[in-house]
């Protein structure tokens, strides 16, 4: 028990919130490393999911590339990329590239190869090109998918982003290994749940964008994407213009 208030004592002294080593801090530099590593996942996982649910080709191997990244162990990989690059940002941020790429992946791959055939096939008979139907009709149609792969990626890096404090930075991973260094478990409880609290912020988050993106709902105003049904995408096709003919 105390540690639980020993914890809850550091969490509400002001003087622990403030300065280069407070939870302020510490929490701006996991939001810092975390949004990196997110952004180089979405780089790399979204166009390569994209163009493999689009065109069904290569699904086995990407399933054995997410497989295998899921299986890669977070902590030896990191030690792994120091002994081979050095001390620095980027073999952590390499290691939690790892960490946000199969679910990125496997959204958007699923996302767009989970569109309805018939509603493809009419974006084709229309004379749609190509990308104007993966971009007009199969991603915003995908879109909760797509936002469900990036909402279980940001919550794997938030929660896995802790060791980049193993190669010397911060992030609120500092508590955690500093705890347990100094034998201070306190500070490592108090690093898991300023970590368990961020997650679950950035989880509510994306869980309202995935909501609010269902299509057809109206729940995103600006956003209209094609209706799921061959007609109604026949229907959203603007009517040829007409010339009226008067006598004289």
């Amino acid at each position: 028990m105390n540690l639980f208030i020993d914890a809850w004592h550091y969490l509400t002294d002001g003087a622990n919130w403030g300065g280069p080593a407070g939870i302020e801090t510490r929490i701006a530099q996991h939001l810092w490393y975390s949004f990196l590593a997110i952004a180089a996942s979405v780089v790399v996982a979204v166009p390569l999911g994209l163009i493999i649910g689009h065109t069904k080709r290569g699904s086995a191997l990407l399933v054995g590339v997410a497989n295998a990244m899921r299986a890669l162990p977070t902590l030896g990989l990191l030690t792994f990329l120091v002994l081979l690059l050095g001390l620095g940002l980027i073999p952590p941020l390499l290691a939690l590239v790892t960490v946000g790429i199969p679910p990125l992946l496997a959204g958007a791959y699923a996302g767009i190869a989970n569109v309805p055939a018939d509603v493809v096939d009419a974006s084709r008979a229309m004379g749609m090109t190509e990308s104007r139907i993966l971009f007009r009709v199969e991603v915003p149609n995908a879109m909760p998918i797509l936002l469900t792969g990036l909402r279980g990626a940001t919550l794997q890096v938030v929660a896995t982003a802790t060791i980049a404090a193993y190669v010397n930075l911060g992030g609120l991973g500092r508590y955690i290994f500093d705890g347990i260094g100094l034998y201070r478990y306190d500070r490592v409880l108090v690093g898991a749940l300023l970590v368990a609290a961020l997650a679950m912020a950035l989880d509510g988050l994306l869980a309202f964008a995935v909501w609010a993106s269902a299509p057809g709902t109206g729940r995103l105003r600006r956003t209209k994407p094609l209706p799921l049904t061959p007609a109604g995408i026949l229907r959203d096709r603007p009517a040829p213009a007409t010339t009226e003919h008067t006598t004289h």
